[in-house]
């Protein structure tokens, strides 16, 4: 299979040391002592012998007494974990309810629910909410919740969940199979992190079980390494099998050039297809998923972008088949940068989606190893060989619960015998409660590199040091280096070649409970980027910024940056070439954000300064309307422009996109969705009606079209429809206990 990596010493930390245990002392839940009537309302007897958890403010000032009573209980039986909540308020008319879509992350509307750090890992958790109207939210967090967006919406498992508004505020019951969570055992104890809230945004409040400090950055009440340890006892696993058979019809065709570039040819295909889909549970922390011709024609589209760098887009995994746990495989090595990146399967920027004959993943903990493992073959298409992606991942806590040292394969092999494997270890070493450093090393080897194992020239080495605190000062800084032969297939690196030292530092404010703003921030960001061989400054980037979060939802940020770009290629942007050179030039940006709570509110945004040799200017505006609980639209629009006097020319884009939404019920949902991107030519229109009457069973009906705008620019001359699909598919899952 290719595989010539004798590095694969990476197995060497088998002699880690073990974890310890957390000196927080966990709290035992109760076990329902009846059965409970799952309707939505939380009858006191049926939590006659429960407590209720005692909250605190988390917002808009840490520590106070909430401003409105809510009792939260929390228990379990033999087959669920319960949590139930009683909402109330001294004015009803404070109640915000204004969506019905799955998995919305709305400010608007109220929310309630928990986050379980599952495995008790301190870094990895899943979220559980649900607003009045008894929407199901669900997503897992990773990296303790530290980043700009650490959840991931694209995981759905199997729950339930019951509402009722009522005359004094309103009522939530949840339920969650304990076969859709991952836990380990230990004799006949569950420990777990938990911690559990409610948001009210007509106050712009949020309360919590325990307390939660807020001055651990925006995502400080999600953090698996700040829960409350709660145990549970003689919890019995079960392993059921479930199978998700869909079958798939439609028909769709595509213009595409024929092979002597001379003209454009229509290929139309009726479709029809059927998969499966399996997952099996070996034990409560360890499971398989198996899939037989999967397609993703019900993902949502990615949103197109104006690329005014260099360098290649990232685009975020929505894919269902690849989130359970993803963030066990992640070996990220700063910014977008990764060791394994799933959109590489399947998706090719030439050919576009290419079938996935099947795959098995693997995922879990074993001992005290979490374990990753996966296995996918794709078809041959055009220029594209079939193709086999192998990863396998390994990590665990040493030294303490909060530090985590790791190792990954993976290996790219296709029917010809071309592979590429890297190889690579990882490390998080939490120093004190706030401060880690991140540490990766990883190689790459394919064919044609006959190269020492031991060299630099085809490694990747980061280390990074960061401070997780919002309060006083801190800091985040790094430094990388990427020799000229490292090149990771199935990863994602934006260089090559290059030497990177930089980020960010920073003193932070929390103002008094009289003041405005809920926090800002000063800080300097910078990055030096050179390259290897010459030692020529490849990118520099400097400049100071202030950022705040107002109490009333409001935030923003600007920032003033002294840039150096050096191209030894000629950067094409549009129609116009920027030659090679070394460029020198001022940027000013910044970003306004209105009371995210409110029904009508609006992101601006704005980029002016030079761009290499001409000048820039970005324009970005995004507003969004709730107009009901069942109807909202959304709008973003980008205007780029750059202007080269010397040259008398310029490159403009429009890009707009628009959203809309329409909730019949919490199960029934139509969206549509449009995207034009005058720089591409291009435009895209998607339809998705979606009945999800429950988890596993789902009808998608979706409607594609793209469209090209220009279509004299090149020759021969581009179709008006470039592509169109109109598709069917229906899912069902077997759930065999």
């Amino acid at each position: 299979m290719g595989f010539r990596n004798p590095t694969i010493l990476l197995l060497i930390l088998l002699q880690c040391l073990v974890s310890t245990s957390s000196a927080q002392t966990p709290v035992e839940i109760n076990r329902l002592v009846r059965p409970l009537q799952f309707d939505g309302l939380v009858d006191a007897q049926e939590w006659t012998n429960f407590e209720p958890l005692k909250l605190v403010s988390h917002q808009p000032v840490f520590g106070n007494a909430p401003s409105e009573h809510t009792d939260i209980f929390v228990g379990f039986d033999d087959q669920y974990l319960y949590l139930a909540g009683n909402m109330l308020y001294e004015d009803i008319s404070n109640l915000q309810n204004t969506t019905k879509r799955r998995d919305a992350m709305e400010g608007s509307t109220e929310y309630f629910g928990f986050v379980l750090d599952s495995f008790n890992d301190k870094e990895n958790a899943l979220a559980f909410f649900t607003t009045p109207a008894g929407l199901r939210w669900d997503a897992t967090v990773f990296n303790d919740a530290q980043g700009d967006f650490p959840v991931n919406l694209s995981w759905n498992t199997f729950w339930d969940v019951k509402t009722t508004i009522t005359e004094q505020g309103w009522q939530a019951e949840m339920r969650i199979p304990f076969t859709s969570l991952r836990f380990q055992t230990d004799g006949d104890e569950v420990k777990m992190g938990f911690v559990t809230w409610r948001y009210m945004p007509s106050k712009n409040e949020q309360v919590t079980y325990p307390a939660m400090r807020n001055d651990l950055g925006p995502w400080s009440s999600w953090k698996p390494s700040r829960m409350q340890e709660i145990v549970l006892k003689g919890i019995e696993p079960r392993k059921p099998v479930y199978i998700a058979p869909y079958m798939l019809t439609g028909h769709q065709f595509q213009n595409e050039l024929n092979d002597s570039d001379t003209e454009f040819i229509r290929n139309s295909d009726l479709k029809v297809e059927a998969g499966l889909d399996l997952k099996y549970s070996f034990t409560s922390n360890l499971t398989m998923d198996v899939t037989v011709n999967p397609d993703f024609a019900q993902v949502e589209a990615d949103d197109q972008q104006v690329n005014l760098t260099r360098f290649s887009l990232f685009f975020p995994e929505k894919r269902l088949f690849f989130q359970e746990r993803s963030s066990v495989f992640d070996v990220n090595t700063g910014g977008p940068n990764r060791l394994f990146y799933s959109r590489r399967i399947g998706l090719d920027d030439d050919e576009g989606p290419v079938r996935i004959y099947g795959g098995v993943r693997m995922i879990g903990r074993v001992g005290g190893w979490d374990l990753g493992l996966l296995d996918m073959q794709t078809e041959s298409i055009g220029d594209l060989n079939s193709t086999n992606y192998g990863v396998v991942r390994l990590r665990r806590q040493v030294i303490n619960p909060f530090t985590y040292i790791g190792g990954i394969v993976t290996n790219k092999v296709d029917t010809r015998g071309n592979y590429n494997t890297t190889t690579g270890v990882d490390g998080v070493f939490r120093l004190t409660t706030d401060d880690y450093v991140n540490v990766n090393y990883a190689q790459t080897f394919y064919n044609d590199l006959d190269i020492s194992p031991f060299s630099a020239s085809n490694a990747k080495m980061r280390i990074n040091f960061e401070r997780r605190k919002n309060l006083g000062f801190g800091y985040n800084l790094g430094f990388s280096r990427v020799g000229e032969n490292y090149e990771p297939e199935m990863g994602f690196e934006l260089r090559e070649d290059y030497t990177r030292y930089g980020n960010r530092i920073w003193w932070s404010w929390i103002p008094g409970s009289d003041k405005r703003l809920l926090n800002h921030q000063v800080f300097i960001s910078g990055s030096h980027v050179m390259n290897n061989g010459t030692r020529d400054v490849q990118s520099f980037m400097l400049g100071p910024g202030w950022s705040f979060n107002a109490k009333s939802g409001s935030f923003g940020n600007i920032q003033v940056n002294h840039q150096i770009e050096n191209l030894t290629d000629t950067f094409t942007l549009g129609d116009v070439d920027i030659l090679p050179g070394k460029y020198e030039f001022q940027v000013l940006s910044g970003s306004y954000a209105s009371p995210f709570q409110k029904l009508v509110n609006v992101q601006t945004d704005l980029t002016v300064g030079k761009f290499f040799n001409g000048n820039q200017l970005v324009l970005g505006i995004s507003p969004g309307w709730r107009i009901s609980s069942s109807l909202d639209v959304g709008l973003n629009y980008f205007y780029n422009r750059v202007k080269f006097s010397e040259t008398n020319e310029e490159f403009i884009a429009h890009l707009i996109r628009l959203r809309s939404n329409y909730m019949f019920s919490t199960k029934l949902s139509l969206s549509a969705f449009v995207q034009h991107n005058s720089g591409d030519r291009y435009s895209f229109g998607n339809i998705r009606l979606r009945y999800n009457p429950s988890e596993g069973n789902d009808l998608f009906i979706v409607w594609n079209l793209g469209v090209n705008s220009d279509l004299t620019r090149e020759v021969p001359h581009y179709p008006r429809i470039e592509s169109r699909a109109f598709i069917i598919k229906y899912t069902y899952t077997f759930v065999k206990s």
